[in-house]
């Protein structure tokens, strides 16, 4: 079965920096991309940053040179450490996985960054 827990969101001013991470159990990484996705109030979930099974990452623009994804397949856990955050950056936070193209997801976590 597979389970997503999200944790580490919280509340930060700006410029502060973040770790969320993603406890995962049910996975293969070897064939599954990990992602990291938010969705702000009153807009579209977008996805912030997705981890190919070889380890590819791709970061949408908004994040890239902040934020930074990671996977540790031993430990099965999923990263995404967030520096130099913006009041932009406050949503809620899941992390996902694709395999073979069924999506899972975990709960969010919050991410609040003040003014």
């Amino acid at each position: 079965q597979v389970q997503l827990v999200a944790s580490g969101g919280g509340l930060v001013q700006t410029g502060g920096s973040l770790r969320l991470s993603c406890a995962t159990s049910g996975i293969d990484f070897s064939v599954s991309v990990m992602g990291w996705y938010r969705q702000a109030p009153g807009k579209q979930r977008e996805v912030v940053a997705e981890i190919a099974p070889g380890g590819e990452i791709k970061y949408t623009d908004s994040v890239k040179g902040r934020f930074t994804a990671s996977k540790d397949d031993a430990k099965a856990m999923v990263y995404l450490q967030m520096n130099s955050l913006k009041p932009e950056d406050t949503a809620v936070y899941s992390c996902n996985v694709n395999i073979w193209g069924s999506k899972y997801w975990g709960q969010g976590t919050q991410v609040t960054v003040s003014s």
